[in-house]
């Protein structure tokens, strides 16, 4: 029974697991420095050189699964010790270089860096080397080749460099918390700190929801994620856990999608605000193109605050792909409303921390939002779903020409053509990871799979409107 993409995002559920289980009998922190010890029992190391690096590198996975450094702001965190295997020699002459005539790398560059042994083949000079790349663009047989650091080629926002001791480092100016590096690090030495240990908290603190109610609010992409059991059977399993009910960040998605047509339609242009990522690349990149920003909150903030606002006393966790939403609720205008954000990753700890093999259980219905606010969930389902807002709503005169960027690549190409005024759209859908929140680093599986299990979990409610969403809410 396959759960995860990858090996590395295992060993990280590892690390949640046993620190989820020590937290559920009050152990913690004092069995902490043991986790180690418990994941890797023997002598032999599993993964790296040692087993004695290997447990001091998941001590260090221990302590952000516990929530990591509180004097970094950020969410993402590299742990330096795991960081030490990628190659590190920028561009490099490979065995395939032919000792042509032609030269062209040589005439290619423009600070003498190329030159030719008695062999006449061609080495770099790495004093004199600036990594512009020019070399490896005209070389006749694609000789030369950048050993670039998966996480550098992942962040498309270059918030990642290479520090002098030849780890990774963040530049928190400009990383927009998207978590792509930690996804395509191959040895998991980027990753995310985990606020698992504050649901656990706010679960047993509820008394069986006596004290307060804990409703998680879960993003439309969870339709793709659990392949291995049934949508319903994971909604109870997250009332075993010990949630009050649990809610669609969906049918945030269709008050958004009412309430941003009509932005729309009054501003004239728009970005969408539904991509923490997205939003914070505009403030970090583009502050001139802030005012653009919808005044909307998150689907997740939206509903979060309607609960809140409803239902007395209560604490809301919001549980989806996206480690931005990680950032997004340390933010004045989300932290009233939401008490923490986990990942399908931790989710997935959480049920087995507790030994809920899901896949027995009964299935819950989870009925609130329509066929739009579902396909949120994907790239494109917000335009859709900001037409469909315009067409209810009898705003049909106004003619929405979209531009749904698929990546942050994509959003940073349309924020460029919008800012010197060669946009030919009115509404930017700004969504910071490949594919939509079915991309997110927080995903349990990646694919294009995921994309038709969103769609046909929208379809299942493709009678009911926005409308037809939003109004149960009036109503209360």
């Amino acid at each position: 029974m396959r759960k995860f993409d990858t090996k590395v995002q295992y060993m990280k559920y590892k690390v949640l697991l046993q620190v989820a289980k020590e937290a559920w009998a009050d152990r913690l922190p004092e069995t902490a420095i043991d986790i180690p010890m418990m994941i890797v029992p023997g002598k032999k190391a599993t993964m790296r050189c040692c087993v004695y690096k290997e447990r001091a590198i998941l001590l260090e996975r221990v302590k952000i699964a516990m929530g990591g450094d509180k004097t970094n702001p950020n969410v993402i965190e590299v742990i330096d010790i795991a960081c030490d295997e990628c190659p590190v020699g920028g561009y490099e002459v490979t065995n395939a270089c032919r000792g042509c005539l032609a030269h062209r790398c040589e005439d290619a560059c423009r600070f003498g860096a190329i030159t030719f042994d008695s062999d006449h083949t061609a080495h770099i000079d790495k004093s004199k080397c600036k990594e512009c790349g020019m070399c490896a663009r005209v070389c006749p047989y694609s000789a030369i080749h950048n050993y670039k650091r998966p996480c550098e080629t992942a962040c498309k926002v270059k918030a990642i460099s290479m520090g002098e001791d030849k780890q990774a480092c963040i530049d928190n100016d400009k990383c927009i918390s998207c978590g792509a590096c930690v996804y395509q690090c191959p040895f998991g030495a980027i990753t995310d700190k985990s606020f698992i240990l504050n649901v656990i908290d706010i679960l047993k603190k509820s008394q069986n929801n006596t004290k307060y109610k804990v409703f998680a609010v879960v993003a439309p992409s969870i339709s793709s994620q659990f392949t291995y059991a049934k949508l319903g059977q994971v909604i109870t399993g997250l009332k075993e856990l010990g949630f009050f009910t649990v809610i669609e960040a969906a049918l945030g998605a269709d008050m958004v999608a009412e309430a941003e047509s009509k932005e729309l339609a009054e501003k004239g242009f728009l970005t969408s605000s539904c991509c923490p990522a997205f939003v914070d690349y505009i403030h970090k990149a583009y502050p001139d193109l802030v005012p653009l920003i919808s005044h909307n909150l998150s689907p997740m903030a939206t509903i979060a605050k309607y609960i809140k606002e409803h239902e007395g006393e209560c604490k809301v966790i919001f549980i989806g792909p996206c480690t931005a939403k990680k950032m997004e609720v340390q933010k004045d205008s989300v932290k009233p409303y939401v008490d923490a954000v986990i990942t399908f990753e931790e989710l997935q700890a959480l049920f087995d921390s507790k030994d809920l093999d899901i896949t027995t259980l009964g299935e819950s219905v989870l009925d609130n939002a329509s066929y739009y606010g579902r396909i949120f969930a994907r790239s494109g389902g917000l335009s859709d779903a900001v037409k469909e807002g315009l067409k209810e709503q009898g705003l049909e005169d106004f003619e929405l020409k979209p531009c749904a960027c698929d990546g942050i690549e994509a959003c940073r190409v349309a924020l460029i053509k919008k800012s010197k005024g060669l946009l030919d759209a009115n509404f930017i859908e700004g969504m910071a990871c490949v594919g939509g929140c079915i991309g997110g680093a927080g995903c349990l599986t990646h694919g294009e799979k995921n994309k038709m299990e969103v769609d046909k979990y929208g379809m299942e409610a493709y009678e009911k409107t926005i409308l037809d969403a939003t109004s149960v809410l009036d109503k209360k």
